[in-house]
């Protein structure tokens, strides 16, 4: 027990770690402002990074978010212009719900591999965001709600309205995961498919449930970063997915599935965007970038299976 319990701790004192070292390599890293970027970074990642631990503790992954947030996030604000910020923000949530429950009908009933079902609809919806847009960003001239902009740049009670939105989500999708029947299938099924299914779990409605979750909330992660861009960018979301993954597997939650915490996932976004935001600070060359993420993300999934191995 002591050494499970050590070995959760591992991505808390990674990333205070982590942070201590950039820390002490550039004078701007503590600074307010740059720390609120970090936050302001974190929020977008974390919320869609929480849909994507519903997909993981049940057993799948889901490689189309990335695109997912490109397109709620366009055609939230092409409702938006004509009829209002919430129809908008329930367009781009909707969105995202719609391809989740694709997503989950092709994984359970047709039974098609989560990786094959997943990447084609990063490629179909990356295309549809093209041709929905002519591969300019919504609106072109300006013209979004100034309440919806002010979203994307204000605060309340001193906190970026944006740090608000994952905090409320994760007492809630919290809450969801460990005291109600729903969360206790999740993780059941995740961990054992087979055993959950003869104790009268609905496997396929579970599993197909954590995609539409997972679609709703980078549905909902679009709107977010499309007020935050001011706007609505087709080329936004790129690479997102590996991110999310990355950030669930690197706060402990098994590829496997079933195991998993949501506080845990955020702590994993954190030592992804602290990294990112550590780099640009040292002004290491944005390709060098993209290959200490890519051995990041290489690394979590190469622990995670040693870890279940010794298990």
């Amino acid at each position: 027990m002591k050494r499970e319990a050590l070995i959760g701790q591992i991505p808390l004192v990674t990333l205070v770690v982590l942070g201590a070292v950039i820390a002490l390599s550039t004078d701007h890293f503590l600074t307010p402002l740059n720390l609120t970027n970090v936050l302001v970074q974190a929020a977008v990642m974390t919320v869609l990074a929480m849909g994507m631990t519903f997909v993981i503790l049940g057993g799948g992954f889901d490689l189309s978010v990335g695109s997912v947030v490109a397109l709620a996030g366009c055609v939230a604000a092409a409702v938006m212009m004509k009829a209002g910020i919430l129809a908008g923000v329930l367009a781009g949530i909707g969105t995202g719900a719609v391809i989740g429950i694709v997503n989950g009908f092709v994984v359970t009933v047709l039974k098609v591999n989560p990786f094959i079902t997943t990447l084609g609809m990063m490629v179909m919806v990356r295309g549809i965001v093209y041709l929905f847009t002519g591969g300019e960003q919504v609106p072109v001239d300006g013209g979004l709600p100034d309440a919806f902009l002010a979203f994307g740049v204000e605060r309340f009670l001193g906190v970026h309205y944006f740090v608000w939105v994952p905090i409320l989500l994760l007492l809630i999708l919290s809450w969801v995961l460990a005291r109600t029947p729903y969360g206790r299938s999740v993780y059941a099924t995740g961990g054992n498919r087979e055993a959950a299914y003869l104790s009268g779990i609905r496997v396929d409605r579970v599993i197909a449930s954590t995609y539409v979750w997972c679609g709703a909330l980078a549905g909902l992660a679009g709107v977010m970063l499309a007020a935050r861009l001011q706007s609505g960018q087709p080329t936004s979301g790129e690479f997102y997915e590996l991110t999310a993954i990355a950030a669930v597997v690197l706060g402990g939650a098994a590829l496997q599935g079933g195991e998993g915490k949501l506080y845990k996932t955020v702590i994993g976004v954190f030592i992804m965007v602290v990294l990112g935001n550590g780099l640009n600070l040292l002004n290491v060359d944005s390709y060098w970038q993209r290959v200490a993420i890519g051995f990041v993300i290489i690394a979590a999934a190469a622990v995670d299976q040693l870890r279940h191995r010794r298990r």
